[in-house]
């Protein structure tokens, strides 16, 4: 059984999602994490997906709000040996629910093309060209909340 969690900036909870993102995102394709990235995320929604049995953190996202109506979801990362579960899934949807609730009607993502249609299927569509940020290859996904 699984369970999300609010993710308070700079407690150990924090310190294992960035961990998290790191051993998942960015790692794998040789980057580091950006320390003067790191005070920007003071202002993010944090949310965290906990197995319940162990207590142990094994996916997370960032949310930012970008304006009143749109929210970004941002370094979505689920522990490589619980790939494959549903976790992703289910993490994007409480993401969703938690922004609706908080009043914002639209969900962006810019997603490395390797999970384009991960996100297709969870109702994302694709918005405008292809475009590079750190040598790495993304597009602008969008969904109505």
């Amino acid at each position: 059984m699984i369970k999300f969690i609010d993710i308070e900036f700079g407690s150990g909870r924090y310190q294992e999602l960035l961990d998290l993102r790191y051993k998942v995102l960015l790692q794998p394709l040789g980057l580091k994490f950006l320390d003067s990235f790191r005070e920007q995320e003071a202002g993010f929604l944090h949310i965290g997906c906990i197995d319940s049995s162990t207590d142990e953190l094994i996916g997370g996202l960032i949310m930012v709000p970008v304006d009143s109506e749109e929210i970004r979801i941002m370094q979505v990362a689920v522990d490589e040996s619980r790939q494959h579960e549903g976790i992703g899934k289910k993490l994007i949807a409480y993401a969703e629910k938690t922004a609706k609730e908080i009043g914002y009607s639209q969900m962006v993502m810019h997603a490395m093309l390797s999970v384009v249609s991960f996100y297709e299927k969870l109702g994302f569509r694709q918005e405008g060209d292809l475009f590079e940020e750190r040598g790495i290859n993304f597009v602008r996904m969008v969904k109505q909340l």
